[in-house]
């Protein structure tokens, strides 16, 4: 979309540009839309969890700015010549019951006639436009914290290479399922500069591209990056996609790699591993994240909030620096 012509509008607050996870359109001075949609095809068999994992994904772009889920819109295309649709009704279900969780409803959508089961949601939020999250407002002197461990992408593609063990599945996918909804609130709260979720760049390249949007230097500490249970097991067997290589390639050139550090390593390969329905990367001012992780706790939030990294003054060249 870059190459195409800008809208002009005193209203439309985040557009396209600066990597922007959701689009936002103020309605009137104390309120704002935000609008989002994805989908893509099953990465687990059950498809009630499937429903639940689009869902989940769909709507955490609108929590990465700071928004409230109000309503959606199902998106499917699905082979209705082939496959049973109580199928679909299962997703659907499955997408519905995250809406409902999330506070939304479901408004209905569209289906078109494929030869591959594909659902998602296109959703619709509000916002205060003075409490907006953007991935533009890091500050030097911020702290990066995580909302949830990675390694999604190794756990799928070991699913679809049929040694992927029930234990090591099911932790992902309470992972995938899990709203960003709470790591949301808890950062408009406590007052965070900026925020973004992981998804299929992986953590290096959501970083980067925060970076880039920022004007600053974000450095991530390897080892204090969170993987899931049995994640670590399945890269070392070789689980990559074809997205680990691409995410890599993407920010390459602006890497600054410390003593010690190998990006060829497997467990450098989690900061490549395409996400789906990752946590949220928040950067908060250093006195803020107490408050933060405790206040997530408070609300439920599952499976931790680790601090993985800083945010430094502008270094030419330099948008992400790895260190161990």
């Amino acid at each position: 979309m870059q190459s195409l012509p800008a809208f002009s509008d005193p209203d439309l607050l985040i557009g396209a540009e600066s990597f922007s996870d959701a689009g936002i359109y103020r309605l009137r001075d104390d309120l704002a839309i935000v609008q989002s949609t994805d989908f893509f095809s099953p990465l687990v068999d059950d498809p009630f969890v499937f429903g639940q994992i689009a869902a989940a994904n769909s709507m955490s772009d609108i929590f990465a700015m700071g928004g409230e889920v109000r309503t959606a819109l199902n998106i499917v295309c699905f082979p209705d010549d082939e496959a049973d649709l109580s199928i679909l009704t299962e997703i659907l279900r499955g997408g519905a019951e995250r809406v409902s969780v999330a506070g939304g409803v479901v408004l209905g959508g569209h289906s078109v006639r494929d030869s591959e089961i594909k659902y998602g949601l296109a959703v619709t939020g509000v916002v205060h436009p003075g409490r907006m999250l953007t991935n533009r407002g890091a500050k030097p002197g911020d702290v990066l914290v995580l909302t949830k461990a990675l390694g999604t992408g190794y756990v799928t593609t070991a699913l679809r290479n049929n040694h992927c063990p029930d234990d090591v599945l099911k932790a992902a996918c309470e992972s995938m399922i899990q709203l960003n909804d709470v790591a949301s609130q808890e950062a408009v709260r406590w007052g965070a500069n900026a925020a973004t979720d992981i998804t299929g760049f992986g953590l290096a390249g959501h970083a980067f591209e925060l970076a880039e949007a920022s004007g600053v230097t974000v450095e991530i500490e390897l080892n204090r990056v969170p993987m899931l249970p049995g994640a670590l097991r399945l890269a070392e067997k070789g689980n990559l996609t074809r997205a680990n290589a691409t995410n890599l390639a993407y920010v390459q050139k602006s890497i600054e790699v410390g003593a010690g550090v190998d990006l060829s390593a497997v467990a450098s390969g989690f900061l490549f591993d395409p996400q789906t329905s990752g946590g949220l990367l928040v950067s908060l001012p250093e006195g803020a994240v107490e408050e933060y992780i405790g206040g997530c706790e408070e609300a439920g939030l599952r499976g931790g909030v680790y601090l993985v990294g800083w945010v430094c003054e502008e270094e030419a060249g330099i948008g992400l620096r790895i260190r161990r």
